[in-house]
C-alpha cells in the first residue's frame, strides 16, 4: 500500500481548512499558497471530497470550501479512502465481500486480513483535530 499524492494532498487541505474554519469559506488560490500546492492539483482533489459530503462549497465572490463537519468528526481514513478508493494491502480485500476463488484456502490471507484490520484502526483512529492539536506552529516553537 502506497498513498498517493492526491490522499496526502487531500489531508493537507482538509487540515488547512480545519485550521482556518472559523474564516468561512476559503478560496483554493489560498490554500494553495499556504500549502505550497499547485491551485490546479487542488481543483482535481476538491470534488472527490465534495461529491463525498466532505466540504461545502460557495461559488461566487466570497466563494470557497469549508468543512461540512467539525475538525473531530474526520479521519485520516475516511479521508484516504475518499481519495484513494481503498487503502486494502491486496486487491481481495477492496470490496466489502472477498470474492476471491482462494480465500478458503488461500495459506496468506489472514496475513492481508490483519494488516487491513490494523491499518483501517489506526487511520480511523485519528481525527482532523487531532492532526491540528499535534502540528508545529510559532506558539508551541515559543514555549520550549
Amino acid at each position: 500500500m502506497k498513498i498517493s499524492t492526491k490522499g496526502r494532498y487531500a489531508l493537507r487541505l482538509m487540515v488547512d481548512l480545519a485550521e482556518h474554519k472559523d474564516s468561512g469559506f476559503i478560496a483554493l488560490k489560498d490554500i494553495a499558497a499556504r500549502q505550497n500546492i499547485s491551485k490546479k492539483y487542488l481543483e482535481q482533489i476538491v470534488p472527490v471530497l465534495n461529491s463525498a459530503g466532505l466540504l461545502t462549497a460557495n461559488r461566487g465572490n466570497r466563494g470557497g470550501y469549508k468543512l461540512s463537519k467539525e475538525p473531530s468528526e474526520y479521519t485520516v481514513g475516511e479521508i484516504l479512502r475518499t481519495t484513494e478508493g481503498s487503502v486494502a494491502p491486496v486487491s481481495c480485500l477492496e470490496k466489502e465481500i472477498n470474492y476471491c476463488e482462494r480465500q478458503n484456502c488461500c495459506p496468506t490471507l489472514f496475513i492481508w486480513e490483519g494488516l487491513y484490520k490494523t491499518v483501517n484502526e489506526y487511520l480511523d483512529g485519528i481525527t482532523v483535530q487531532d492532526i491540528i492539536n499535534r502540528s508545529c506552529n510559532e506558539d508551541k516553537a515559543l514555549d520550549i
